[in-house]
Formats: structure tokens, sequence, C-alpha cells
């Protein structure tokens, strides 16, 4: 009897722990955005935005939200970077995709990276969370006049969110972010990834 009711209560209060993506092509702000995730739900404190370099590779972050734990895997967003994001998807449970908002003249550009990602079978019903990032600037375009100049077809069949953000202040980043928690929940995309890890219910770690 103890067994079964320790093992009701490690289902219920035990963690989850999703896989996050965060892509989108170079400048876009990804970096900044995840040192900011560290500075909103960790002790942690990120790099100043005058400390951070273009990434080559991968960087890592590691926080909690809602008790759940996420893990970002923030990706290099150069061209020639953009061939390793696909290692990636097979593991994970949500995308979040950045662009810089205040710079139109690339919007074809991340369009045509993100329909890719999109296409990509490994990513099959992945929530997308799309950030329209850089608010502070001038002439930064709007959640919603993003989406009608992205006007991805691909997004019928798939959890997602446009969202207003300024990475470096951290504004519209929490409200993003609790969506994402919510909907990663309760995706066949976080089912999928249980049963094929051979785990059911909430992945404790």
């Amino acid at each position: 009897m103890f067994s079964l009711f320790y093992g009701l209560w490690k289902y219920i209060f035990s963690k989850m722990e999703f896989h996050v993506l965060i892509l989108g092509i170079d400048k876009a702000g990804k970096t900044t955005l995840l040192e900011k995730l560290k500075a909103l739900y960790s002790n942690v404190e990120g790099l100043p935005p005058d400390r951070i370099v273009p990434t080559v590779g991968l960087n890592i972050g590691r926080v909690e939200a809602s008790n759940t734990k996420l893990v970002f895997w923030d990706l290099g967003g150069q061209i020639g970077l953009r061939t390793i994001w696909e290692k990636y998807y097979e593991e994970a449970h949500a995308v979040i995709f950045v662009i810089d908002a205040a710079c139109p003249s690339r919007f074809e550009d991340s369009k045509s990276a993100l329909e890719k990602v999109l296409r990509h079978e490994d990513l099959q019903g992945a929530p997308l969370l799309i950030l329209a990032n850089k608010q502070d600037l001038a002439g930064a375009v709007s959640a919603d006049e993003l989406s009608r100049y992205l006007d991805l077809k691909e997004l019928d069949e798939r959890q997602y969110m446009f969202e207003a953000v300024c990475a470096y202040d951290g504004m519209g980043v929490k409200d993003g972010i609790d969506w994402l928690v919510e909907v990663m929940e309760r995706s066949k995309r976080t089912e999928t990834l249980r049963v094929r890890a051979g785990v059911s219910g909430p992945v404790s770690v």
C-alpha cells in the first residue's frame, strides 16, 4: 500500500522536464533571450547583452517554471550553422523561433528558415512559440503584423502563438513561456516522446 501511495505522490509532484529549441536566424536575439530566461526563472544572473557574442554551436540553459523543468537549446543561426538544427529535432518538445521584429529586410530569410523547420518530420506536432523580438527598437512590427507577413501555411495543424517581446528587458517573455509550458503539458508531441522513452505520466528527473 505504501508503494502505491508513494507512486501516486511521485506521479503528482515530480517535476516534468521539457526540451525546448531556441531557433532563428543570426542576430535575432536568441542568446539574449536565453540569458534573460536564466535571470527571470533562476538565481543565475544571465550575461549582460554587451557581453553576448554570436553563438557557434550550442548554448544550454536550465530553468524551472510552473513546477516544470525546462532545458533550452539555443542554436547558432548563421546560414552555415542551420544544418545542425535538425540533429536536435527528435528530442525537442517544442520550438521557440525568434525574429528581429525591427529588421523587415530579414523577414524573408526568417520565414524561409522557419518553413524549413516546420516541414521536418522529426518536429511533427511540436508546439511553436514565435517571438517578435526587439520591441524596444523603433520600427519594430507587432506580433499581429509579423503573423500576417509570415502567413505560414504549415501552422494549420500545430499549436502556436505569436508574442511580442523584448529579450533585452524581458517584456512579454514570461507570457510566452507560460503559454508554452501549458501547451507542452497536454501536447500529443509530449505523449509521443514519453511513449518513445518508455515512460508513462510525468517524467521525473
